[in-house]
């Protein structure tokens, strides 16, 4: 599907590598203006280098998730150059331990809380008033089958994920009455290092490529995609609505 993001900016956390490079790349392919975010400086050069090579344009911004007051920061300085945002992709997260709940320990639990949920909250505070100064504010939330799998000696990650989708729900409804959609992407298992990390025996392979995920992630934040607070499934390619609150 060809998308038109001429004249949009978009900002891509986690973008150094995986489905968050990817997606950057395919968002400055179909035009956009790429503010990419991620700790890792290199992987933001080899993503910015790859941008220009295909004739697109990117802002490299080394962001610790961690530093919570720097997410506030670079809302303000959005604001100041741009005044707008039209798309934010908050793909940035971390995988945490796998093992029994009954085993975790306290300070790496908390990490997975700070950087999955409390950080994305912080990103959705900081963006809110740019998107709304766009004719059609896109947000993507990056999720997972982990909160509806709820498998065993996943717990953190699960956890975290349920709570970005109910973040993201509550978004999506508060913003009803404007031209922002907020969408939750389910990409599935991909291949990239977070999903060795997870799963150190499966062949690579035989997954998707983040590439492919990427291709399915832009068209959701053309100006063409109306719907809001629902979960997109890659592996499925379709929406998958939510249970409404009673």
């Amino acid at each position: 599907m060809n998308v038109n993001l001429e004249g949009k900016i978009a900002l891509v956390t986690g973008a150094s590598r995986g489905i968050g490079y990817a997606t950057a790349l395919e968002l400055a392919k179909a035009g956009a203006h790429v503010i990419a975010t991620a700790r890792t400086v290199g992987g933001l050069e080899e993503l910015d280098d790859e941008i220009q090579a295909a004739g697109g344009t990117a802002t490299l911004v080394p962001l610790d998730l961690n530093q919570m007051d720097e997410i506030d920061k670079l809302g303000a300085a959005i604001h100041e150059r741009w005044g707008k945002l039209d798309i934010v992709v908050a793909n940035a997260g971390i995988l945490g331990d796998i093992t029994p709940l009954s085993h975790g320990d306290a300070k790496k639990f908390e990490n997975v809380m700070n950087i999955n949920v409390t950080a994305t909250w912080r990103l959705m505070r900081s963006t809110e008033r740019l998107l709304r100064q766009s004719d059609a504010g896109r947000a993507i939330i990056l999720s997972s089958g982990a909160p509806h799998s709820c498998r065993p000696f996943w717990g953190p990650y699960a956890a975290s994920k349920a709570a970005v989708e109910s973040l993201s729900r509550v978004w999506a409804a508060e913003l009803e009455d404007t031209k922002i959609c907020v969408t939750c992407v389910n990409p599935g298992a991909t291949r990239t290092r977070m999903r060795a990390q997870a799963m150190p025996g499966e062949k690579p392979e035989t997954l998707p490529t983040a590439q492919s995920v990427a291709e399915k992630i832009v068209p959701l934040c053309s100006a063409d995609m109306k719907e809001t607070g629902k979960l997109f499934d890659v592996r499925q390619d379709k929406f998958l609505t939510f249970q409404k609150p009673a």
